[in-house]
């Protein structure tokens, strides 16, 4: 009888990303075959749904892996999927990483192709809504911040494309204020 080899940390890994790999080929593969339907359309038909013909399709996506260990799929792009169908938007939304360094928090987000005076950045709670535009060229993102933030003292950097933003975490917890109940 043939020896049975226990399967090792590597062989799962393999399975595990083999996995992975082959639906994200079948995403991939369905997304091709939805665009072909969707531009099989004739140009009034197209132009009738948000104006979208001669504009830019983009889409992209990363795999990490999070903390706990498991892989985080990030979409960006403005090509969204609403249900089974993809969905043109006309603000695309960039790739965005967020980096907690202790006292100050730092957003780095690729905005190519627009000038530094057409960003804008509003933080509200812990979240921080990019949006930018230039001609043809517009982005949106809301970024999750693992803190609350100090925007009155942030400093933002644009160079080549690369938004830098960093914003100091607020000082402490707000003191309490309370009510005696009696």
């Amino acid at each position: 009888m043939p020896e049975r080899r226990r399967k090792s940390i590597f062989d799962m890994l393999d399975e595990m990303i083999n996995k992975m790999l082959r639906e994200v080929w079948e995403e991939l593969d369905e997304f091709a075959m939805e665009s072909r339907k969707f531009l099989e359309l004739p140009d009034e038909v197209l132009r009738e749904r948000k104006g979208i013909v001669g504009k830019p399709l983009v889409y992209g996506f990363r795999i990490t892996i999070g903390p706990d260990g498991k892989p985080k799929i990030e979409e960006f792009g403005n090509v969204r999927r609403v249900g089974r169908r993809p969905q043109i938007t006309e603000e695309a939304e960039p790739l965005v990483d967020v980096y907690d360094e202790g006292e100050k928090i730092r957003v780095v987000a690729e905005i190519p192709g627009v000038e530094k005076d057409k960003i804008k950045l509003r933080a509200v709670g812990r979240k921080l809504i990019i949006r930018a535009s230039n001609g043809d060229r517009k982005y949106y993102k809301e970024v999750e911040l693992p803190d609350e933030v100090d925007i009155k003292k942030a400093k933002a950097r644009y160079k080549n494309g690369v938004l830098e933003v960093e914003i100091p975490k607020k000082e402490g917890g707000e003191e309490e204020i309370g009510i005696q109940v009696e």
